[in-house]
């Protein structure tokens, strides 16, 4: 039903804009999340065989949760997925969650600063008790500017490709990331979480990035969000989450800033000056990326007939 897939995707993402992430314990990703966590746990293996562990284990969860999806796929006649279909994907999403969790951020902030370093705990793992106004702000939108591939582009391209069972696959191993792809006790148990999990983001990034230098473009921003790519692209560790930061950071001119870690992007405007637009750019990012991978779709459906 590779036709039906430009449908689904502007459904997901309105089912998306109007339930939010519920917060349930029988979610499907939060049932993930309690799977992943009774096997996660380094202490429960010799070190020796961590890695080995860690890799049986990727493969068990993503097609333990995969099985639904595939299910549902391979099932269910059309019309039942033209209004399963949106829910199911929207599992393994979450547009309007990144907005909310910035604002609520903010929010906070507006409270006091202690209130914001304990509301960005909720984003990041960073130690937040010794952060700046400014700082937690920019831990607030990088997660914003990052997860926009992990929680929006790179499900829907693997949606694109691979149906409902490649947007399950990647919600699964990018979860499996979050929760174990750390350099502390977890990580010989979740390494082949964090390599895999690069992997799979490596393409859907360098497209992220793409998309927000045309969006900036657009808006006469071409020129310091291609440089910032260039300058400080590799700043961040890691070969993904870097390049739509880098991006977003230049093309509003503000600055991305991990205390010791990194600091991204040219600092002109502050993050209070710069929010609002940078949940713009993710928003025009997300509607571009996918009516572009809905014209793929239609143009592979059209060469087919043809």
């Amino acid at each position: 039903m590779f036709w039906i897939r430009p449908l689904v995707m502007p459904l997901a993402l309105l089912v998306d804009r109007i339930a939010g992430d519920p917060h349930s314990r029988l979610h499907p990703v939060a049932l993930l999340g309690s799977f992943i966590s009774l096997w996660g746990r380094p202490d429960r293996y010799p070190v020796a065989l961590q890695r080995t562990v860690g890799a049986a284990m990727w493969i068990a969860t993503v097609i333990l949760f995969s099985i639904p999806f595939i299910l549902a796929e391979h099932f269910l006649p059309w019309f039942v997925i033209l209004v399963a279909g949106p829910v199911l994907l929207k599992s393994c999403l979450a547009w309007r969650s990144l907005e909310e969790h910035a604002l609520s951020v903010e929010r906070a902030l507006g409270a006091g600063l202690d209130d914001g370093r304990l509301e960005v705990k909720n984003l990041v793992s960073r130690d937040s008790s010794g952060l700046s106004r400014e700082q937690v702000l920019s831990a607030a939108y990088e997660s914003v500017s990052e997860n926009l591939v992990d929680s929006i582009v790179s499900p829907l391209c693997y949606y694109t490709v691979f149906g409902l069972p490649g947007a399950a696959v990647f919600r699964a191993a990018n979860t499996m990331d979050a929760m174990l792809g750390y350099r502390d006790e977890r990580e010989r148990l979740g390494w082949f979480s964090a390599r895999a999990d690069d992997a799979l983001n490596y393409l859907p990034a360098r497209l992220t990035a793409a998309v927000l230098l045309l969006y900036f473009a657009a808006r006469g921003r071409f020129g310091p969000a291609r440089e910032c790519l260039q300058r400080d692209g590799r700043a961040r560790p890691g070969c993904n989450g870097g390049l739509p930061m880098a991006v977003m950071a230049g093309g509003t001119g503000t600055r991305f800033e991990k205390p010791g870690v990194y600091s991204i992007g040219p600092g002109d405007r502050t993050l209070a000056e710069a929010g609002a637009d940078i949940l713009s750019a993710a928003r025009a990012c997300t509607l571009i990326v996918t009516l572009l991978l809905m014209v793929l779709i239609f143009l592979a459906l059209l060469v087919t007939i043809i």
